[in-house]
């Protein structure tokens, strides 16, 4: 039993290590970023709840019949509102002493006196109490995966016209107490499907997995679920680049996580060096960290260098001198990515090939020979797409054959290290041009991003900005409604029939 306790307490902080991977990437979302998401929610609540149906009211008290139908909301004043973090996964969202206006038809029948028209009603000290609980779905993407709502109304009144309004004083307060209720009673769940379903539609906009280009692919699963405080609310996610050809590839994270301490800005995006290296060796295995220059591609000084610097093995090579020259560069393997807080860099390990590509004869190899490399690379955003800038900082070139070919190759240093800057540099820049998107919801971009450098890891801080309303993304990503939830017959008018009342 001692031994056996021994062993638990031996494997305890592994087992620990293995339920708590590190994030590849980490967003956090600050109360200054929530302010502006309350702003936009409002908006949002207010639309949601004009849509309101409440059913209609019948009656009667004595000789006197009532039908109360058409009921509409005609204005909303949710002035006192708060949206909050709640630890640990929660969003608290509360509406206080709001009013809604509301107009509806009247239908009155007493003895032989029938009166039809309108009434404008109003519902006083609304108070709607939300929370949110928010998780991390089967895929790995964040949703609202539960609500609870509470919603009263502390008085209303209506206000009555006609020739029988008297009547209808008499009656307003079984009018109006049903209309309470009734209001009341449709608040929660409009709320819960604008929750439930067209936020969660909306949450789906968010980028988990998918293709980056024709060669890679991006997963942004989170690894858990939220984590919130009283002021962030922080999101772990895989951050992993994976090559198309092998989709199942799982690359283990070895980096720093990355720690977010900053919260002067609505969102801050952290990135380990892992991000960027899962991204390097899914190209290297997809096979395309290669460059080929061949004929007219190859810069004409360069070739000339080249030319008289293995004159002799050309001239041996007779008739062929005049073939035209190609140069392979091909990563020997996956670059690493440096993440320092004085900047960002890139090592790169490759094999460059001189050869001679005679017509209609086999390729004749001049001399192949190693490189290594360190490329600055400056991280920027743009909208939402995270891109990279890469620009030659230091480069060295041997052979792999012997050290006095290596001296003779010192000539070629300078050439070659130009070849880079002016020709190679500029493709692989195009290449990393498009950049990858950030996983923030559709219709939500950064604004004044500042990038900071870590040991370790870089951070992202930035405003937000609201490009499209959640109306206008929701209703693109609505939900199809089920034949189901389709009625037969539209719904039948109230009868103006005294007789039907």
């Amino acid at each position: 039993m001692a031994a056996g306790g021994c062993l638990l307490l031996l494997l305890l902080p592994s087992l620990v290590t293995a339920s708590h991977s590190s994030p590849g990437c980490k967003i956090r979302i600050t109360s200054k970023g929530l302010d502006l998401v309350k702003q936009e929610g409002l908006r949002f609540v207010e639309q949601e709840l004009q849509n309101i149906t409440v059913s209609d009211l019948h009656g009667n008290e004595g000789q006197f019949q009532y039908n109360i139908s058409q009921v509409k909301v005609t204005d909303l004043q949710l002035a006192f509102s708060d949206l909050n973090f709640q630890p640990q996964q929660h969003l608290v969202f509360n509406i206080n002493n709001a009013s809604i206006s509301l107009r509806f038809r009247r239908q009155l029948l007493y003895w032989f006196f029938y009166d039809i028209g309108s009434i404008n009603a109003s519902a006083d000290g609304v108070h709607i109490y939300t929370v949110l609980q928010l998780a991390k779905d089967e895929a790995g993407r964040l949703k609202i995966s539960n609500m609870t709502c509470n919603a009263s109304i502390a008085r209303m009144h209506a206000g009555f016209s006609g020739t029988l309004r008297k009547v209808y004083e008499f009656l307003s307060t079984f009018i109006v107490t049903g209309m309470r209720f009734l209001l009341s009673q449709q608040i929660c769940p409009s709320l819960e499907h604008a929750s439930l379903v067209l936020l969660n539609s909306l949450l789906d906009t968010v980028p988990v997995r998918n293709y980056v280009d024709e060669h890679i692919g991006i997963d942004y699963s989170l690894l858990r679920d939220p984590s919130i405080s009283t002021d962030t609310l922080e999101l772990d996610f895989k951050g992993m680049f994976f090559p198309r050809v092998r989709e199942d590839q799982e690359l283990e994270n070895h980096a720093v996580e990355p720690v977010i301490k900053e919260t002067e800005r609505m969102v801050y995006v952290a990135f380990s060096e892992y991000f960027f290296d899962s991204a390097m060796q899914s190209y290297f295995q997809a096979g395309v960290l290669t460059i080929e220059l061949q004929g007219e591609k190859v810069p004409k000084d360069l070739e000339v260098l080249l030319r008289a610097t293995f004159f002799g093995t050309i001239f041996m090579l007779s008739p062929s001198v005049d073939a035209p020259l190609r140069l392979v560069l091909q990563a020997s393997a996956p670059p690493r990515c440096i993440i320092k807080p004085s900047g960002t860099s890139v090592s790169v390990s490759a094999f460059l090939n001189i050869s001679l590509v005679p017509p209609d004869r086999p390729p004749v190899q001049l001399s192949s020979m190693a490189m290594e490399t360190k490329l600055s690379a400056k991280v920027f955003l743009q909208g939402k797409a995270l891109r990279v800038q890469l620009d030659l900082r230091r480069f060295r070139i041997y052979s792999k054959q012997s050290a006095l070919e290596s001296l003779a190759l010192f000539s070629l240093q300078a050439p070659l290290k130009t070849l880079l800057q002016l020709t190679i540099m500029p493709i692989i820049n195009e290449r990393t041009k498009k950049g990858v998107q950030i996983p923030l919801p559709e219709g939500m971009d950064f604004t004044r991003e500042v990038v900071t450098n870590h040991a370790g890891f870089l951070t992202v801080g930035a405003d937000l900005h609201f490009s499209k309303g959640l109306r206008e993304v929701i209703e693109k990503y609505r939900p199809v409604p089920t034949a189901a939830a389709y009625s037969s017959s539209p719904p039948a008018e109230p009868s103006l029939d005294p007789s039907s009342l």
